[in-house]
């Protein structure tokens, strides 16, 4: 690996490019998106029909319980090696890809394309690892997707990692610089997505990125953005440089697979491992497009009011409408308004509502959570019959980087980074094997 990049857990990749004539159909969406909606799911598959996709090499999780689910794996792997057969994609040694994606709200959002070291990773609360999961990893979600992974040829990457950049010194230089890249691709996205333009840094650029990421993890810049001393009492806490925005249990699913992977090589071969890393975007924190946006929960198959009996036995006090505490909307059985408990114990009213809703589900094995995206499709779903739909208050990024630093991890989906249309599209590609 590039030894420029050694201090970042961050480096140049043989990224794969698809080489397809009608490439707005070959950009598909993140799978973890649009669970709930399997109608957005056949809606893609219409627009693709027979042409080349990342559609037909991943697993969208709409289907990852389904029935047929072994037979859809064996299917992507299949279409992973015929692609790669029959000469699909340019190789792009060594390299860092900038890019700039226009969201649906028309606000471009600035990336940079490389692959990440697994041994610098760790989803464990409180670890001091370069790379850190910022929400709670839920362990049994991991074997289902390693079904997935443990046998591909390729990853499309729609993990995001964060830097905490104010000064804006890593990827925003690279803005005006596009005149003396290479140009890979401009292509709008389907079904709403917004368009995406990426380009190939030079080596000089690759240097200049290098250096900036180290010195964001400097005692000197941890201090200066943090006062880790006095602010947060972390003196001597490890740096943290990428934090995990977007795809925590694909990251996690990696890493599950590279160390699987350990097991049965010598450790001499470790380094040389394809699975040791991971292909991922880079975004600032501070860019001015990335906004964040809560993560609702919706209940399935629930009865309301044993759900409300059961809250109040949990949080003694809690009651509804508005007042100080931690505040939820409720919408679905006649039981529309804010559900408050006061002299919460977590930071979060995600945290408080997330304790509550773990136990309730244990108890209750028939109810499902599913974590939705977007103020009207959570009430459109709690309002269905057997349904109850719970709406969260935003979280400022700002809290991102020092409470992942200071507590650990935050409650898991807590938040989203934009609308699920403005997710991460599968394009690049990367062997893993």
């Amino acid at each position: 690996m590039d030894q420029r990049f050694e201090q970042t857990a961050f480096y140049p990749a043989d990224i794969l490019l698809p080489q397809t004539a009608d490439m707005k159909k070959w950009p598909v969406v993140a799978c973890d998106q649009f669970t709930s909606q399997p109608d957005y799911w056949q809606a893609a598959e219409a627009v693709v029909g027979e042409a080349p996709s990342a559609l037909r090499l991943v697993l969208p999780e709409v289907y990852l319980n389904g029935p047929d689910v072994d037979k859809r794996i064996e299917t992507i792997n299949a279409s992973m090696d015929r692609c790669l057969a029959d000469g699909l994609f340019r190789t792009l040694s060594d390299s860092l890809i900038y890019l700039e994606r226009t969201q649906s709200d028309g606000r471009v959002r600035h990336g940079l394309i490389g692959c990440v070291d697994l041994e610098q990773y760790d989803f464990t609360p409180g670890s001091g690892a370069l790379i850190r999961a910022t929400e709670g990893t839920v362990l049994e979600r991991i074997p289902p997707r390693v079904r997935v992974r443990e046998h591909a040829a390729l990853e499309l990457p729609h993990v995001m990692l964060l830097i905490d950049d104010p000064r804006r010194s890593v990827i925003e230089p690279l803005t005006g610089e596009t005149g003396v890249m290479e140009a890979l691709y401009d292509t709008d996205l389907m079904l709403g997505g917004g368009h995406v333009k990426g380009w190939r840094l030079t080596d000089s650029q690759m240097s200049r990125v290098a250096n900036t990421l180290s010195a964001l993890k400097s005692p000197e810049a941890m201090a200066d953005k943090y006062g880790m001393a006095d602010k947060y009492g972390m003196a001597d806490a490890a740096p943290l440089l990428f934090a995990v925005g977007d795809g925590n249990h694909s990251l996690a699913t990696a890493k599950a697979c590279y160390e699987n992977l350990k097991k049965v090589t010598p450790p001499e071969q470790w380094a040389s491992l394809p699975a040791r890393y991971a292909l991922v975007e880079v975004v600032n924190l501070h860019d001015d497009a990335l906004t964040f946006e809560p993560i609702h929960r919706v209940l399935f198959h629930v009865d309301g009011r044993d759900l409300w009996d059961a809250f109040q036995a949990f949080y003694p006090g809690a009651h509804t409408g508005g007042g100080e505490g931690h505040t939820a909307e409720v919408c679905g059985q006649g039981m529309d308004g804010l559900w408050t408990v006061p002299h919460p114990k977590a930071q979060l009213t995600v945290g408080t509502l997330q304790a509550f809703l773990d136990a309730y589900c244990r108890d209750h094995p028939e109810v499902q959570v599913d974590y939705i995206h977007g103020d009207d499709v959570a009430r459109k779903l709690g309002s269905r019959p057997g349904n109850l739909g719970f709406l969260l208050p935003l979280m400022g990024k700002e809290q991102l980087f020092p409470t992942v630093m200071a507590d650990g991890v935050l409650p898991r989906k807590t938040f989203s980074m934009g609308e699920a249309r403005d997710k991460r599209y599968y394009l690049e590609a990367r062997r893993i094997r």
